[in-house]
């Protein structure tokens, strides 16, 4: 039923990251099947829709030829169950995500003792890029952010993120 093989990256993806985008690679190449989840949670508001995070993604692994992106709503550990997976893969990058991560692993050992969680270090020029910092980027610096940018997310998130703020603007 699970396939040791088959690894299943989770996250909200909002927006993707080079740090991301690292550990997607690097887990395509351990794994000869690896699946990429976007997670959709009903009680927030993301700055992109999950079919946009869908297709900047599916873009952006386009290469890949090994890896696949999907939607998904409800519990990770499921969605990795739905996707006959046998492994989570899950990438960290301080010792704050570690400890969230352990305690995220227990929990999910003990929903599903089958799937294993393998975990990647970030490369460490990753380590300090999160979400809400290229957001941040995105809005405060506006028409200069797009050079700015290019060191944090991949090349075709950078047009559609900076067009997230202008829209925002301008509805004010």
């Amino acid at each position: 039923m699970f396939n040791p093989q088959h690894a299943v990256y989770v996250g909200s993806f909002d927006p993707l990251t080079l740090g991301h985008l690292d550990i997607i690679r690097r887990g395509a190449r351990i794994f000869p099947e690896l699946t990429v989840g976007i997670g959709i949670n009903p009680e927030k508001s993301p700055l992109f829709s999950s079919t946009e995070r869908l297709e900047l993604i599916r873009e952006v692994v386009a290469d890949l030829d090994n890896v696949e992106v999907e939607c998904f709503s409800g519990l990770a550990v499921d969605f990795v169950k739905q996707c006959q997976g046998g492994v989570m893969l899950r990438g960290v990058r301080t010792l704050s995500d570690i400890e969230s991560e352990f305690t995220m692993t227990l929990a999910n050992h003990t929903l599903e003792p089958e799937i294993e969680t393998v975990f990647l270090m970030a490369s460490e020029k990753y380590t300090h890029v999160s979400s809400s910092l290229i957001k941040q980027i995105a809005q405060i610096g506006r028409e200069a952010a797009a050079g700015k940018l290019e060191q944090f997310v991949p090349h075709p998130v950078i047009a559609p993120l900076i067009a997230k703020y202008r829209k925002t603007d301008s509805s004010q």
